[in-house]
């Protein structure tokens, strides 16, 4: 392998080390647990930072594999999630009864993760298949990963048989696009583009079958189920890497390979975006558990991202990533908090925070900042995200759509306020005691925080987004 294949593929070839190393340490004794935590986060934060080394745009294995720009970028944004999910999974693999659950929790993320890079990187719908299979299959075991918990066995069957539909799903359109193009290579299918009615029915059935993955309505039924008997860390995994995973892959075949056709899959994105709004905002005002509470939150900001898609210009593909950086790091915050919370009391409902802030004022500004950020609420980072995604949607005079968008983020507001409201002004006689937070855990949260506070005000990050999507082609 000379240098400059390892350059091309270093995001897949340094965790397929990892995994090497997780498959050696997780013979070490128990005692020794704790050291392999220390190390494998120390060594995935390096390969974080390698990630960001520039590369040139390259391709292997006949174009299968693609890198460029815009796919580093993509990557990098799901490693930065991934090694946040990392640092606040450390102190529930501290408990003695995890300590046998480290190297399969480890060997599973990373498993899952070098699937989502094959996905990005596929340059034709095998390697996208094949990345996702590798993504999904490990995601599986990792939702039935508590044994001594039936939710949990629960969320592995239901997310097995969801995935098991959604990947048919997605193979038959697969198989109708091979019989109209006579190929499955990406750049192939752009020059030999197809308006029939066969070639739309294909792409509605791809789009569908990522939207199992996107939790879109009405391929949202497994969510809550799987969010909630999921270990937290494996929940907020599924929400922001994995979801991002997804929704990147989608962008990059609809705009890359489909994009002289966008009026099919823009009208889909409008009608997918309005019935995923809805009903994500509709469920989530009947929630009193948190982790559900949180899954139909993911439902209802799943919509909003589907706003980018009805533009089919670099703009939508802009916003689509932007918004996703904001909404990574803010889920990622009330994820963190949440984690700190169900580590220490196992409470995880609504109620059970009346008056947090009392005995734990640090956490719930935290929560609060990350909550007002998914909102949409100024001057945090997530009012500039839903802000770009309506601007790319009235660049195209959707105004209807951008009116339906602006009253679903009146009403998230609502609920989101609910859990602001019994933090902050609900009394309880015996509150949440204060509750101590691991280094960890606080390097964490406090990576969370800068984002939603600064990310918002720095219009470099916009701008590189920008010109990543500008510089970059099939």
């Amino acid at each position: 392998m000379s240098w400059q294949t390892f350059s091309i593929m270093r995001f897949e070839i340094l965790l397929s080390l990892m995994i090497l190393y997780q498959l050696v340490a997780d013979l070490s004794e128990k005692e020794n647990k704790r050291m392999v935590v220390n190390a494998t986060i120390f060594i995935f934060g390096i390969i974080t930072l390698i990630g960001f080394l520039p590369s040139e745009d390259s391709s292997l294995f006949g174009s299968m594999y693609i890198t460029d720009g815009l796919r580093v970028l993509l990557k990098n944004i799901l490693n930065v999630s991934t090694l946040i999910i990392l640092l606040q999974s450390a102190v529930w693999l501290g408990k003695e009864e995890n300590h046998s659950k480290t190297g399969p929790f480890y060997l599973l993320i990373f498993s899952t993760l070098i699937g989502m890079y094959f996905m990005i990187s596929a340059g034709d719908f095998l390697m996208l298949y094949l990345g996702l299979e590798l993504a999904t299959l490990p995601l599986t075991i990792l939702a039935a990963f508590d044994k001594k918990l039936r939710r949990s066995a629960e969320a592995g069957i239901k997310l097995m048989m969801s995935s098991a539909v959604s990947s048919a799903i997605l193979l038959f359109g697969v198989s109708l696009m091979y019989g109209i193009y006579g190929t499955l290579h990406f750049a192939e299918m752009t020059l030999l583009q197809d308006s029939s009615a066969l070639s739309i029915l294909s792409l509605v059935f791809f789009i569908s079958g990522l939207g199992f993955k996107l939790s879109l309505v009405p391929f949202h039924l497994w969510t809550a189920d799987v969010y909630e008997g999921s270990p937290l860390p494996v929940t907020t995994y599924f929400s922001v890497v994995s979801k991002g995973a997804a929704l990147f892959t989608l962008m990059l075949v609809l705009y890359r390979v489909f994009g002289d056709q966008p009026r099919v899959w823009s009208l889909t994105a409008y009608f997918l975006s309005i019935t995923t709004m809805v009903v994500g905002n509709l469920f989530a005002l009947r929630q009193q558990n948190l982790k559900r509470f949180l899954a139909f939150s993911s439902i209802t900001q799943a919509g909003f991202m589907m706003l980018g898609f009805v533009n089919p210009d670099a703009l939508g593909m802009n916003t689509i990533i932007y918004f996703m950086l904001i909404y990574s790091l803010s889920n990622l915050a009330v994820f963190g908090v949440l984690s700190i919370v169900i580590n220490a009391t196992g409470k995880e409902t609504m109620d059970d925070f009346n008056g947090f802030y009392s005995t734990n004022p640090r956490l719930s500004l935290v929560l609060l900042l990350a909550l007002f950020s998914l909102a949409g609420i100024p001057p945090v980072a997530g009012f500039f995200g839903k802000f770009f995604l309506f601007t790319a949607a009235a660049a195209k005079g959707m105004y209807i759509l951008v009116f339906i968008a602006v009253l679903n983020a009146t009403l998230s507001l609502y609920y989101y306020l609910l859990v602001v409201k019994a933090m902050f002004i609900n009394k309880n006689e015996s509150p949440i005691p204060y509750l101590p937070v691991s280094g960890y855990e606080k390097v964490a949260l406090s990576l969370c925080f800068a984002g939603i506070v600064l990310i918002g005000f720095l219009s470099i990050i916009f701008d590189y987004v920008q010109a990543m999507v500008n510089l970059t082609s099939l």
